[in-house]
C-alpha cells in the first residue's frame, strides 16, 4: 500500500495492477453498495418508515450534503493520498449501506444516509480526478465510456440477483443491504492493499482554485445537479407511487435500463470523440427538455406505465453523456488544476441538489407535474450554456465568447 510508482513505469506492471486496471475495479465495486440502496430505496422508506414525497425530499437533502461539502477533498489531500482518500471513502459507502435497515426511522435513515453519502461524494471526487490525470485526452472519451459500461455491468448483476432471489429466497431488505455494503468495502480494502500509490505527472495544486477561464464549466456543473435531483428523487418513486411498483418490478425497469446501458455507454464516448463536447452536450440537454415535459404528460394526459418505462430509460441513456463535461474540463484545464477544481466543480454541482430537494418534495405533493416542468427548464438553461462550448476547446479557448471577449488565463 505505501509502495509509490509513477505513472510511466506503471505501464510495466501486470495488467490488473495497472492505473486503468484499478479504475475499471472501484467502476465495478462501487455500485454494487450505491444501487443495492438506490434499488430498493423507495419501497424501504414507504413500508418500513411511511415516507411521503416531504419525508423522501428531505432524505435526499440530506444525503446531497456531503456533495456539497466535497470541498472538503482539498483539506484532507493535504495530507492523506488522493487514491488513498478514494478506497477509504469506498469503504465508508459500504459499510454504511451495509446497517442501512437496522433504523428503520426518518432520524435513523437521516444518519445512515449521511454517512453513505459522504463516502460516495468523496470517492467520486477523487475517481474524477484519478481518472482525468490517469488518462490521456486522446484515450479519455473511450476510456470514460468503458468505465461507465462496467460501473452498468456491475448494477446489472446487483438488480438481477434482487430481482430471480427477493421473492425466491424470501430475502429481507437487511440481507440485500447487508451482502451488497460489504462487498463494496471488501473490494475498495482489497484495492488499497493490492495496488502500489500511482504518482500522477503534474503535482496537484492543494488549495481552493476559481478561474474567470473555467466560468462555463461552472454553470454547467451547477445546472447538472439542479436538473440531476429531478430524475434521481423523483422518477423512481414516480414509479412505486403512481404505478404501484413492488421491489422485483422496478428493479426488473432498472435492469432494462442497465442492459440499453451496457450496449450504449460504450457507444457515448466513441460520440463525444467523434462530435465533440459541444455537440453532445446540446443533444443531451435537447433530448432531456423533451423526457421531462413527457414525465409531466404522464400525469396531465393519464399516459400510462409503459410511456413512464421508456422515459425512464431514455432518460438513463441521456444522463450518460454527461461524460462529455468532463472531458470538456480536461482540455482546458491546466493540469495542475484537475483535483481541486474536480472538488469545487462537486460542490457547485450540489448548491441546488442541497437546496431543492425539500421545496421539491413539497411542490410534489401539490403537483407532480409541475416538478417535471421546472426540470425541463433547468434543462433549457443547460442547453443554452452548452450551446457556448467551443467545438475544440483547449486553454485560451474555453468559450465561444472567447472570440468576442478575451479572457486571460490566470
Amino acid at each position: 500500500m505505501l509502495s509509490k510508482i509513477s505513472l510511466d513505469d506503471a505501464q510495466h506492471l501486470p495488467l490488473w495492477r495497472r492505473p486503468v486496471s484499478l479504475l475499471f475495479v472501484t467502476a465495478f465495486a462501487m455500485p454494487i453498495a450505491f444501487y443495492a440502496w438506490y434499488a430498493l430505496l423507495n419501497n424501504f422508506v414507504i413500508e418500513a418508515a411511511d415516507f411521503d414525497g416531504r419525508d423522501i425530499g428531505l432524505l435526499h437533502a440530506v444525503r446531497e450534503i456531503p456533495g456539497f461539502l466535497a470541498i472538503g477533498v482539498i483539506a484532507i489531500i493535504i495530507f492523506v493520498r488522493e487514491q488513498v482518500l478514494g478506497m477509504v471513502s469506498l469503504v465508508l459507502l459500504g459499510v454504511a449501506t451495509a446497517f442501512t435497515a437496522w433504523y428503520p426511522s426518518l432520524g435513523g435513515l437521516l444518519m445512515l444516509t449521511f454517512l453513505s453519502s459522504v463516502g460516495f461524494h468523496y470517492y467520486e471526487t477523487v475517481n474524477q480526478s484519478l481518472q482525468l490525470q490517469w488518462l490521456s485526452k486522446e484515450r479519455a472519451p473511450q476510456v470514460l465510456g468503458w468505465l461507465l459500461a462496467v460501473g452498468s455491468g456491475s448494477t446489472l448483476i446487483v438488480f438481477v440477483l434482487i430481482v430471480l432471489m427477493w421473492d425466491t429466497l424470501n430475502l429481507t431488505y437487511n440481507t440485500v443491504f447487508m451482502a451488497a455494503g460489504f462487498t463494496t468495502a471488501a473490494i475498495a480494502l482489497f484495492c488499497l492493499f493490492a495496488y502500489p500509490q500511482f504518482e500522477a505527472r503534474t503535482p496537484q495544486v492543494k488549495k481552493m482554485i476559481l478561474r474567470k477561464r473555467y466560468w462555463l464549466y461552472y454553470a454547467l456543473q451547477f445546472m447538472s445537479g439542479a436538473r440531476r435531483q429531478i430524475f434521481m428523487i423523483f422518477a423512481g418513486f414516480m414509479m412505486v407511487e403512481k404505478f404501484g411498483f413492488e421491489v422485483h418490478e422496478l428493479t426488473g425497469l432498472y435492469l432494462i435500463n442497465l442492459i440499453v446501458n451496457m450496449v450504449v455507454a460504450p457507444l457515448l464516448g466513441k460520440a463525444v470523440a467523434r462530435f465533440g463536447e459541444r455537440a453532445t452536450l446540446i443533444f443531451e440537454y435537447a433530448g432531456l427538455v423533451i423526457v421531462f415535459l413527457a414525465y409531466g404528460g404522464v400525469y396531465w394526459f393519464g399516459w400510462g406505465v409503459l410511456v413512464a418505462a421508456v422515459l425512464y430509460v431514455i432518460d438513463h441513456i441521456l444522463f450518460g453523456l454527461a461524460l462529455a463535461l468532463k472531458t470538456y474540463f480536461q482540455k482546458i484545464a491546466d493540469p495542475e488544476d484537475i483535483a481541486p477544481t474536480a472538488a469545487v466543480a462537486f460542490t457547485i454541482n450540489h448548491i441546488a441538489a442541497v437546496a431543492l430537494p425539500v421545496p421539491l418534495g413539497l411542490l410534489w405533493v401539490v403537483s407532480p407535474g409541475a416538478v417535471f416542468v421546472l426540470a425541463a427548464g433547468m434543462a433549457l438553461v443547460s442547453l443554452s450554456l452548452s450551446l457556448l462550448v467551443p467545438r475544440h476547446p483547449e486553454k485560451g479557448n474555453e468559450t465561444r465568447l472567447n472570440r468576442y471577449f478575451h479572457v486571460p488565463a490566470e
